[in-house]
């Protein structure tokens, strides 16, 4: 049994896409970055339609190189093909969006990585493993990656597995094209032609836009294009017509393109055509690995392309297989897609950059608790939070499942080096035991401040808040929740939203629940809920009903500890560990109050402190992960 899906091979970049629309390349004044080239946004593409996929690609061994890596891996792609090259840099490609008709971009590949891709790159074992290798053309335009992708194609032939070609041309990469002229799509060209045409008998499958069957076919007669590619090939041809759709042709060409075989469109706005393509291909070789016939494969692929052109980016624009059914059964609500809020909240609920299967943090944002204590100065706050650092990376030990909550005010040195341990890291906004919520001044008034957050890192706000709460105070904090949660995702970060009905009036099994209902009612998404510890079985079922009917792809529940001792949180534990939704904890007071008076008090040192909390939060480690162990040796659905 082969164990992938598919390998596509070729190109691998990183894209840096202008964040304003409407202007030139050369006024743009930030940019959002992403993986890019075609292979790869396929690679992931396919991913995320739930094909075991792989890529076959150099990157630089530096920061972006690194960078595409992860991503893909995050993805879910397998990245056993991916080489780093120590002596070449990984491509970069820069792109706009001036308005519906043009897309600037500029190619930086001088000698970029992936084009040093070589046949001893290729390894049998690899190919073999997979039932389908899709190359794309560029790849064709160099000796030295041409024999590579030879290669590769030769060996996936003899062991059975499928050939696909997107044609992919960019005159700009074949040498036709200067640095300026990126956004070109077609240049005539007697040696690319047959360049391509040596190659086309090695495919079963082979995708083009009407210019890129042009180049192929060595005519601008589109028909007469593909039958000079029938001539060399019995692939099934894919046409793709645009705002018209696609159409596929098994055997003969017929005499008009709307003779083909073709799938529904889809009647959306344009906002960018870059990385369309492969996103249709994505849609379009899930549909051909799943053996469905062409027309469902060609709605697929349609499906994709139009949510391509919909949204910033490539592949950040693809669709998850969960987002692609409930669009090809709902159907098109709005012309602009990225407009589509039901639509935009399973999208970005389906594509997270991770998922997490259980978290037990640390939590040490306390600010005016820790402010309030004897010999507490900003510059001895901070330190002890470095010292919480150090006994969450302890007690971690590299292990997944375990995080904080730090703040940037008075934890800023340990916020920053937790970055990249592999840590969950949730950190604070709302100003300190404020009702109505106020936010911490360094968001600033329009809430931009998020612009210059990692995007490791989840949004967490407190709010205090009931359901009882009078209608202009209720107002009031929702606005603010729901400006912030607008910024979280215009940001690109997670956001937690963490309630405490308990501190400001009286709750009973439904309080939490109601609240939460609440909140979805007025278009309030959030990643995660941060929960007080409920002394019911009660209260907890309904809490984790309220929001699985809502949002049935949250991350979960953290509790939090209220400042319980060990024993009452170990009770509270116990009752919420049957719920799947419930993930772990992010608790403070309980792991470091007595020490961080001590410490900041001078009775203490740094080690001595250290050690403590590592004891407490491992052994508080302990009492959830045994509580999760009873019901899991139960039976019960954990």
């Amino acid at each position: 049994m082969k164990l992938l899906d598919v390998i596509t091979i070729g190109r691998s970049s990183v894209d840096l896409y202008g964040a304003q629309v409407g202007g030139r390349l050369e006024d743009m004044a930030s940019f959002q970055k992403y993986i890019g080239g075609s292979p790869t946004n396929m690679a992931a593409g396919m991913a995320r339609l739930g094909l075991k996929s792989a890529l076959i690609t150099r990157v630089g061994n530096e920061h972006m190189g690194r960078f595409i890596r992860e991503e893909l891996i995050r993805e879910g792609v397998d990245v056993r093909g991916v080489k780093s090259d120590p002596e070449r840099l990984t491509a970069l490609v820069l792109l706009g969006i001036r308005d519906e008709h043009h897309f600037p971009l500029i190619f930086y590949r001088e000698n970029c990585a992936d084009m040093a891709l070589c046949e001893d790159d290729i390894e049998e074992e690899f190919i073999a493993s997979a039932r389908a290798v899709v190359a794309t053309g560029t790849h064709l335009s160099n000796p030295r990656t041409e024999a590579a992708v030879l290669k590769a194609l030769t060996l996936a032939r003899k062991t059975g597995a499928r050939t696909a070609l997107d044609i992919d041309y960019r005159p700009n990469l074949w040498g036709l094209a200067g640095h300026g002229d990126g956004e070109s799509r077609f240049i005539e060209s007697a040696k690319v032609t047959a360049k391509l045409q040596a190659t086309l008998h090695l495919f079963d499958l082979i995708v083009g836009t009407e210019e890129e069957f042009h180049i192929a076919g060595g005519t601008t007669d589109t028909i007469a294009a593909l039958r000079a590619v029938r001539a060399v090939s019995k692939a099934t041809l894919v046409c793709k017509r645009g705002a018209a759709g696609a159409v596929a042709f098994t055997g003969d060409i017929a005499a008009t393109l709307d003779e083909g075989q073709s799938g529904p469109g889809f009647p959306i706005e344009v906002f960018n055509v870059l990385g369309a393509g492969d996103g249709f291909m994505s849609g379009l070789v899930k549909g051909w690995m799943d053996d469905e016939s062409w027309p469902v494969a060609l709605k697929y692929a349609n499906a994709c392309g139009a949510f391509a052109v919909s949204r910033h980016g490539c592949t950040p624009a693809y669709p998850s297989w969960e987002e692609l059914a409930f669009f090809l059964r709902r159907g098109v609500v709005t012309p602009a897609l990225r407009k589509d809020a039901a639509l935009e909240q399973i999208h970005w609920s389906t594509n997270r950059r991770k998922q997490w299967s259980e978290v037990r943090a640390f939590a040490f944002d306390h600010r005016s608790q820790l402010e309030d204590l004897p010999g507490a100065t900003p510059e001895s706050i901070g330190r002890f939070k470095e010292l919480c650092l150090d006994a969450a990376l302890a007690v971690s030990e590299g292990r997944p499942g375990y995080g904080l909550l730090c703040d940037n005010r008075l934890g800023k040195t340990a916020l920053h080096r937790a970055a990249g341990q592999g840590l969950w890291i949730g950190r604070p906004v709302e100003w300190p035991g404020s009702r109505p919520l106020t936010l911490e001044p360094e968001l600033g008034p329009d809430f931009g401040g998020l612009s210059e957050w990692p995007l490791e890192h989840v949004v967490k706000v407190l709010c205090f808040c009931h359901p009882d709460d009078a209608a202009d105070l209720q107002s009031a904090q929702e606005a603010t929740i729901t400006r912030l949660f607008h910024a979280c995702r215009r940001n690109r970060l997670e956001m937690l939203l963490e309630v405490i009905p308990s501190k400001v009036g009286p709750i009973d099994d439904q309080t939490t629940a109601k609240l939460i209902t609440r909140f979805y009612d007025i278009g309030i998404y959030p990643d995660w809920w941060k929960l007080e510890p409920m002394q019911t079985t009660q209260a907890w079922a309904a809490t984790c009903a309220a929001i699985e009917t809502r949002d049935p792809h949250v991350q979960g529940i953290v509790i939090l500890g209220l400042g319980q001792t060990e024993d009452e949180l170990a009770a509270s534990f116990r009752l919420a560990a049957p719920f799947p939704l419930v993930k772990g904890f992010a608790v403070g007071r309980t792991i470091h109050a007595d020490t961080g008076r001590a410490y900041l008090a001078g009775d203490i040192d740094a080690a001595h402190a250290t050690a403590i909390m590592a004891d407490n939060y491992r052994r508080l480690c302990g009492i959830w992960d045994d509580a999760r162990a009873q019901h899991r040796t139960k039976g019960e659905p954990v």
